[in-house]
C-alpha cells in the first residue's frame, strides 16, 4: 500500500528530521547517552522491582534482559560515532528505534509485573494471566493505531503544505475515537483483573504498577509512526541528511544548425 503513495504524501513526518530533533547528529548524542541509561534501568528493574517478586521465570527474563542490553549498547556506541552514521544513516534510526524500546517498553512492562508479583495475593497462574491480557490489549492497540496511520496517508493527510498541529486538529480528532475506545477498554479490564485479583497495600506500589504500564502503551501507540519513518528513510532520499543517492546530471544536448 505505502509503496503506491508519492513522497509529498508523508511531507509532514520530514518535520522531526528537518528541524533537527531527529537528526543524525542528535541520534548520535542521545545513543551515546542512553548506554548509562539502559543499565541504570536494567539494575533499577531488578534490584528493586524483581526483590521477592512472584512473577514465574524472573531469573530466565533477566538474563535475557542482560543479553538484549549488551547488544543495544554495542549498537548504541558504534552508531554514536560520526563516521559510521554518516554512512548508515538508516540503520541509525533503526537502532533509534530498537533503543527507544529498550529504554521504555521493555522495562516498563516488566516493572509492572514484577511489582505486581510482590502482593500477598499474586501466584504464578494470575500473573501468567495478566501479561496475556496486557500483551493481547497491546495488539489490539497497535493493529487499530497501525489501520489509522494508513488510512490517514492513504487521504493524504500528512501532504505537503499541512503542519503537524493543523492535521492533528482538522483530521485526527475523530480518528482518535476507535484507538480511545480500544485503549479504554483495554486499560478498563486490565484495572478490574488487576483489582480483583491482587492486593496492593500503598498507593504508591499502584503508581508503581499503573505509571509503567502507562508508558508501555504510550510506546506501542507511536511504533507505527517510528516505523513508517524508517521506510520512508530507505525509500526517499529527502528523509536522510547524510546517505543520499547522488543524482547524475541530465544531459543537455546541443543543438547543430545545418
Amino acid at each position: 500500500m505505502l509503496n503506491k503513495l508519492p513522497e509529498h504524501y508523508f511531507e509532514v513526518l520530514k518535520a522531526p528530521i528537518i528541524s533537527g530533533r531527529q537528526s543524525p547528529n542528535s541520534f548520535g548524542g542521545n545513543l551515546i547517552a542512553s548506554i548509562l541509561l539502559q543499565w541504570l534501568i536494567y539494575y533499577i528493574t531488578y534490584s528493586i522491582a524483581s526483590s521477592y517478586t512472584k512473577y514465574p521465570g524472573t531469573e530466565t527474563i533477566k538474563e535475557i534482559h542482560f543479553a538484549a542490553t549488551i547488544c543495544t549498547s554495542i549498537l548504541c556506541l558504534l552508531f554514536g560515532i560520526p563516521a559510521i552514521y554518516k554512512r548508515f544513516e538508516k540503520l541509525q534510526y533503526l537502532v533509534s528505534i530498537l533503543v527507544s524500546h529498550m529504554l521504555f517498553t521493555v522495562p516498563g512492562l516488566l516493572w509492572a509485573l514484577f511489582t505486581i508479583g510482590q502482593g500477598e495475593l499474586a501466584t504464578a497462574e494470575s500473573l501468567v494471566t495478566f501479561t496475556v491480557i496486557i500483551i493481547v490489549t497491546a495488539v489490539l492497540l497497535l493493529g487499530v493505531t497501525i489501520f489509522r496511520f494508513l488510512r490517514l496517508l492513504k487521504k493524504g493527510e500528512y501532504q505537503e503544505g499541512s503542519t503537524r498541529g493543523q492535521i492533528r486538529e482538522r483530521f485526527e480528532a475523530k480518528s482518535y475515537l476507535p484507538i480511545a475506545v480500544v485503549g479504554g477498554l483495554g486499560c478498563v479490564f486490565v484495572i478490574q483483573y488487576f483489582i480483583r485479583n491482587f492486593q496492593m497495600e500503598s498507593l504508591e506500589s499502584v503508581t508503581l504498577i499503573v505509571l509503567p504500564i502507562l508508558i508501555f502503551y504510550g510506546m506501542i501507540f507511536v511504533l507505527p509512526e517510528q516505523l513508517v519513518i524508517l521506510y520512508c528513510k530507505f525509500r526517499f532520499d529527502d528523509f536522510n541528511i547524510y546517505q543520499r543517492r547522488v543524482k547524475p546530471p541530465k544531459k543537455v544536448g546541443l543543438e547543430r544548425k545545418g
